[in-house]
């Protein structure tokens, strides 16, 4: 699938605005603005923009504890989504989820949570139900290496294989679980390896090149589009920071290690292109990047004004069989 000039400017603008959101979302925790905790999605933007710049408004998508980036290539709101890391009414769940619960089921968001690998069995059923539903909808499920290790990873891959679901398994493998170094804990150089085991092709992708994010991630799409089942795409990456914002969780990977990924900055490699292919010019990137930073403020300023919940909100939204 071609790539025109106004997309490839589009993508960049998305994997912009992830930046200077977790940017920004770092500051004010640091500063002790923002309650619980952080996970920042730095470092790993062309995965969240290259695979959902393939989907619909109505395909649905599964996050996890580092979720930011993920909602808002799907296309969340930033002033509701800062509201709900401050904890505010306005914020998408009303300020009662914080950072690892966004959800917006408008936009085919359906939500993160902070137990690794949750997000897995809960995809599969998002992905029977579009199966059912009839239509072609899609479904993507964003995991670290980490949640490989889990027993739903299996059980989701297993299920999906067996009843052809319209699934895509997106693994951003930022080589730690953690703090624990992906060498310690898998027997194999690639996760996508394991989709062998589950009768579905098993795809390594550069997952710092939106280019090829956004390729492989089509070609997913569209076999799980056609009935042909899902597909376990591997996406190799890193991330920038330690695995939290909480300063007091150590982080001990190698500074070689990282500042030579930071050499790889996903950002800096869209921007080489778009100067090489002459789409646009380093003032204009400079341009984008101002507008970007005045929505982000627009976001704090909005949460910053939003009220907190009233205490007999926490028995509100609250469901029980």
């Amino acid at each position: 699938m071609p790539l025109d000039r106004e997309e490839l400017v589009h993508l960049y603008q998305q994997m912009v605005t992830i930046r200077r959101f977790e940017e920004r979302t770092s500051e004010e925790f640091q500063g002790r603005a923002i309650p619980g905790i952080v996970h920042s999605y730095i470092g790993q933007e062309a995965v969240a923009v290259g695979v959902c710049a393939g989907l619909r408004r109505d395909d649905r998508i599964v996050s996890n504890h580092r979720g930011h980036g993920h909602c808002i290539a799907k296309g969340a709101d930033l002033k509701r989504m800062m509201a709900e890391l401050y904890g505010r009414k306005t914020g998408y769940c009303q300020g009662k989820g914080g950072s690892m619960h966004i959800a917006d089921f408008g936009i085919g968001m359906l939500g993160a949570n902070g137990i690794v690998g949750a997000g897995l069995p809960i995809s599969v059923g998002a992905a029977l139900a579009a199966k059912l539903e009839g239509g072609d909808r899609v479904v993507v499920c964003f995991f670290g290496d980490g949640a490989t290790q889990e027993g739903t990873f299996h059980e989701s891959m297993n299920l999906a294989s067996i009843w052809k679901l319209p699934i895509i398994f997106a693994c951003e493998n930022n080589l730690y679980g953690s703090t624990v170094s992906l060498r310690e804990a898998v027997p194999v150089t690639d996760v996508a390896s394991r989709a062998a085991a589950y009768a579905m092709p098993g795809v390594v992708v550069d997952g710092n090149d939106v280019l090829e994010v956004r390729r492989a991630a089509a070609e997913a799409v569209a076999r799980a589009r056609g009935g042909a089942g899902p597909t376990l795409l591997e996406f190799k990456t890193y991330r920038w920071r330690g695995h939290t914002e909480f300063r007091a969780i150590p982080d001990n990977r190698p500074p070689e290690e990282v500042e030579t990924w930071k050499q790889r900055c996903p950002i800096g490699r869209v921007e080489q292109v778009l100067l090489q292919e002459d789409i646009l010019t380093r003032h204009q990137m400079d341009e984008i990047d101002g507008r970007v930073r005045s929505l982000v403020e627009e976001a704090v300023s909005f949460a910053l004004a939003s009220p907190l919940p009233a205490p007999e909100d926490a028995l509100s939204d609250v469901y029980s069989p």
